[in-house]
């Protein structure tokens, strides 16, 4: 229950993405009353991140008012918007905002997520780091049209906004330091199929490639690139990976490595914070240590923490999957997707099932247009047979089951 210390939350995040609004929910399946205060440095309250640049461009039924979460109204939360949190005081369980504010918690929540990357250049409002509610709103408004956009990165962010801006009327250069989409991801037979699905639909590919800065040249952006090469366009999107917002963590003294160091119950090294969502490094039942930056992490992770904070003794025991989707072709994947391991390539069911092997052990699988019952797949990782020849047939669409 809420003290009469305006300023103290028993529930106290920093972030308000999406393992944020998971929490809030996770606390009120167990705690009905307790005060949860949201700082965000977000304009925009939680929300479905990943219909960014996936549904919001494909769904025609789909549209911005579904993008949000409303988590402060359905968790009775206070959420507290283009707030920055500058200092966590453990001894006095305390965090400080950006504005001198003083906020006082029972337990803590770091949620930060990531942070993304960027390109030297002038500042403009058409060089978009694409990651917020805010830059799809700006996309949008700089796209269609034929307009000319230019996509850095070969990655999920890049990948799938190239697709879809192509898909919506734009002009699309997709630039990439692969010499084959995604060849770092895929075997080379799907890594050129991934590729041409992008040259038959009409994206500008340009491989092999790195971004180097951009400059003005009117109302044009210019893009240089590292062999020297210019690519001129309306709008430049950065798709260039991102990287874990730490600082708070090693600020207060938490223990980090390339992400917060969390148990199975996403506690860090003080009993009274946690850390979930992208910037948390936990125990992955299947893998071992993990820091992942997908939405089903975030999603399970930020339900687990918050019932955990709110009094659960029910450990993390989840393996998370990532997935894309790209015109005609829809993946998903577990642990490591890397060509250089020993690869397995099983085709079944109209679809492609990728085992990524070490020492004759599958360590990652890729499932290519196939839809299979995903705890089979675990399964599988969990228990695999004793020779990787007998993972043949062993992964099946569900509905030839």
């Amino acid at each position: 229950m809420r003290t009469s210390n305006e300023n103290y939350y028993d529930y106290l995040f920093i972030g308000g993405g999406i393992a944020a609004a998971y929490a809030a929910k996770g606390i009120r399946k167990l705690d009905k009353e307790g005060s949860i205060g949201i700082l965000s440095s977000d304009q925009d309250g939680p929300y479905a991140r990943p219909a960014l640049s996936k549904r919001l461009w494909t769904d025609a039924d789909y549209s911005v008012a579904d993008v949000p979460f409303n988590t402060a109204e359905e968790t009775n939360s206070d959420l507290m918007l283009e707030t920055v949190v500058t200092s966590v005081d453990r001894e006095n369980k305390t965090v400080t905002t950006h504005d001198g504010t003083i906020l006082s918690y029972g337990k803590l929540l770091l949620a930060t997520g990531s942070e993304p990357r960027t390109l030297e250049g002038p500042e403009d409002e058409h060089v978009i780091a694409f990651r917020t509610f805010q830059d799809y709103r700006k996309l949008r408004e700089f796209s269609g049209k034929d307009q000319h956009v230019i996509v850095i990165g070969g990655g999920y962010i890049g990948t799938e906004l190239a697709a879809n801006l192509k898909l919506n009327n734009t002009q699309v250069t997709l630039v990439y330091p692969q010499e084959v989409l995604n060849d770092n991801r895929f075997p080379l037979e799907l890594a050129k199929e991934y590729e041409e699905s992008y040259r038959q639909a009409g994206v500008t590919l340009k491989n092999t490639s790195r971004a180097a800065s951009y400059s003005k040249n009117g109302d044009k952006l210019v893009l240089k690139l590292e062999n020297g090469e210019t690519v001129e366009g309306d709008t430049l999107v950065l798709g260039l990976g991102a990287k874990p917002r730490l600082t708070l963590a090693k600020d207060a003294g938490l223990e980090v490595d390339d992400g917060v160091i969390v148990d199975d119950y996403f506690r860090t090294s003080d009993p009274d914070i946690y850390a979930a969502g992208d910037i948390s490094s936990y125990p992955d039942p299947i893998f071992g240590r993990k820091r992942i930056e997908h939405v089903d992490h975030a999603r399970k992770s930020g339900t687990t923490v918050g019932k955990i904070m709110a009094g659960s003794d029910k450990p993390y025991d989840y393996t998370p999957y990532f997935y894309s989707d790209v015109f005609d072709i829809s993946w998903m994947a577990y642990g490591t997707l890397d060509p250089e391991l020993h690869v397995l390539i099983d085709h079944v069911d109209d679809g492609t099932v990728v085992y990524y092997l070490k020492e004759d052990k599958p360590v990652g699988i890729l499932l290519w247009n196939i839809n299979p019952r995903l705890g089979k797949v675990k399964e599988v990782l969990k228990n695999p047979p004793s020779h990787s020849d007998e993972l043949h047939g062993l992964i099946r669409d569900r509905n030839s089951d």
